[in-house]
């Protein structure tokens, strides 16, 4: 099915389940995506009660723009499942999502998202080894990965040769970006550069990565961001792009 041309390689402006309610069944071959954490929702991060420290200058003890990230569990988690409810529907059967989202400590145990992915064809975990972080809680070890959920329809596959890379990516995170919470590039080159992929969806575009990415690798985006200051950010940013010539795996 032909995808609508008002959608293509544009950032949509608005809710991420509305405006993919519009998006027609199995029109786009790979969904990237990280939503918001909800992590000012949470009881041993340091963020709730001012203990910050080097969090009181991080982006993200502001929230996002447009959005609390503080949620009552159980509305993120349905939130989210209805999001990816949305995203498995618009894929096709040879289609995929990678669902980056981040494991935390609650209350004393691991929380570690499957609620929100229970149910949903998770193929493979990839771990995400990115440098550094905050630990305020000397009851366990500093986080230094987040999970990228692979989520497949039965007849995904991977580029030629893609599946000789291992499931452990150790790749900086993106620092010179306004957003609080930004993808790196290089970890989206990876992704969409080892499929097929001819239109890539980031329901939660942010900052724009997801499309540059797309732009390195000849694909078409589509982006929906909710925040009108990160859609100007995103658009500016696709703008001054100059797509790279090569990518490295």
């Amino acid at each position: 099915m032909k995808f609508p041309e008002d959608f293509t390689n544009k950032i949509i402006c608005g809710d991420a389940i509305d405006v993919m309610k519009k998006i027609p069944d199995g029109s786009v071959d790979l969904v990237i995506t990280s939503p918001p954490y909800n992590l000012k929702n949470s009881s041993g991060n340091g963020m709730k009660d001012g203990r910050g420290g080097k969090w009181s200058n991080a982006a993200l003890q502001k929230g996002y723009s447009h959005h609390s990230d503080c949620m009552p569990h159980d509305e993120y988690v349905k939130w989210q499942r209805a999001c990816l409810k949305q995203m498995l529907r618009i894929i096709p059967e040879n289609g995929a999502i990678f669902y980056n989202h981040k494991w935390r400590v609650q209350n004393g145990l691991l929380q570690d998202r499957q609620d929100i992915v229970d149910g949903f064809p998770v193929r493979q975990i990839i771990i995400w080894k990115r440098a550094g972080g905050f630990n305020f809680n000397p009851g366990y070890f500093l986080p230094t990965y987040e999970v990228i959920y692979l989520i497949a329809k039965p007849k995904f596959k991977l580029k030629k040769k893609s599946n000789a890379l291992g499931d452990v990516w150790e790749l900086p995170q993106e620092m010179k970006n306004g957003h609080p919470a930004p993808f790196p590039v290089a970890l989206i080159d990876r992704i969409i550069s080892s499929t097929d992929a001819k239109i890539v969806l980031d329901p939660f575009m942010g900052s724009g990565t997801t499309a540059v990415s797309a732009i390195n690798n000849k694909c078409d985006y589509i982006g929906i961001e909710l925040s009108p200051e990160y859609c100007e950010m995103a658009e500016k940013r696709i703008k001054g792009h100059k797509p790279q010539d090569k990518l490295i795996n």
